[in-house]
């Protein structure tokens, strides 16, 4: 099955206006996804300013923007600070990244990111990467699998969902998400069915491409690539990768450890913008409904 649509950005008015674009600017969309995002910045920019966007997905490839302002990088934005370098990139004014899924991915079944969808469990953005979904699920340690569930799903009942994936590959590979579906079901709360088995897909799919490393690496280049003033918003979509994004942008760290230079000032090299979360109306929701868990954090350098 393939959607018709390939992604429909949340928060697309917030994202651009806390951006603050100049028109000669050089910005970076981290994650071009439909293209939403990036048209957005090209219609704010004037003739000298630059958009780098990258995007690791080979099927984007075909539909990127015909524009002289516009790079497309196809690459993870983990080498955020690399490509700059190639692209003789010195400084940026500003980075958008979308940690979201795109509606393409969760609605075309082969891809395997939706268990409402029967396909190869898969999982990888990059289908040149090595290790999927069924991958993980046939060789990981029954310990790691807990860890995953528990750490990037938030299950109350990881180390069951563990040890039922691992009874049940005894006997026969989990190849489907349909297989994998089935197998957890008696671990899942019948009350919140689809919320269980949204956070289990969610957690594979957080350690198929290594996403909490991605982020904290592209955080740290960006904030060595910003002009002071610049800024960098963040969309996230679940309490972990909210969590280290708020982290960083108010201490510097992942940690959300406080440090101080040796008069005791803070020394947290960007300040948020926004410390209140912005999160989509009910208009946006009704409109976008897998926008309803997006979540906002804008940070300027300092």
């Amino acid at each position: 099955m393939q959607s018709t649509v390939y992604h429909i950005p949340a928060l697309l008015g917030a994202c651009i206006e806390n951006l603050a674009i100049r028109p000669d600017g050089t910005y970076v969309d981290a994650t071009y996804g439909g293209g939403g995002h990036s048209r957005a910045i090209l219609e704010r920019l004037g003739a000298k300013g630059r958009l780098f966007s990258f995007d690791q997905d080979e099927d984007v490839c075909s539909h990127t923007i015909d524009d002289p302002r516009f790079t497309f990088i196809h690459g993870n934005f983990r080498f955020l600070k690399n490509f700059m370098r190639y692209h003789e990139v010195e400084a940026i004014d500003g980075l958008l990244a979308d940690l979201g899924v795109s509606f393409h991915h969760f609605d075309t079944s082969e891809r395997g990111f939706s268990f409402r969808l029967d396909g190869h469990l898969d999982m990888r953005m990059n289908r040149r990467a090595h290790l999927s979904a069924a991958d993980v699920v046939a060789d990981y340690p029954q310990e790691k699998l807990s860890d995953i569930f528990y750490l990037y799903g938030e299950l109350r009942s990881a180390r069951k969902i563990a040890e039922t994936i691992v009874a049940a590959r005894r006997k026969n590979r989990i190849e489907t998400t349909g297989q994998l579906a089935e197998i957890v079901s008696p671990c899942i709360d019948r009350r919140q069915e689809k919320k269980e088995l949204a956070c289990i897909f969610q957690a594979l799919r957080i350690e198929v491409n290594l996403e909490t490393e991605a982020l904290q690496k592209m955080l740290s280049s960006a904030v060595t690539l910003l002009r002071q003033g610049g800024r960098i918003a963040i969309l996230t979509y679940h309490s972990l990768e909210d969590r280290i994004v708020k982290n960083f942008f108010k201490t510097g760290n992942f940690e959300g450890r406080v440090e101080k230079d040796f008069f005791g000032k803070e020394s947290a090299p960007l300040r948020p913008l926004n410390n209140k979360v912005i999160v989509p109306d009910e208009e946006e929701i009704i409109r976008n409904p897998r926008a309803r868990s997006a979540k906002l954090r804008v940070a300027e350098k300092l």
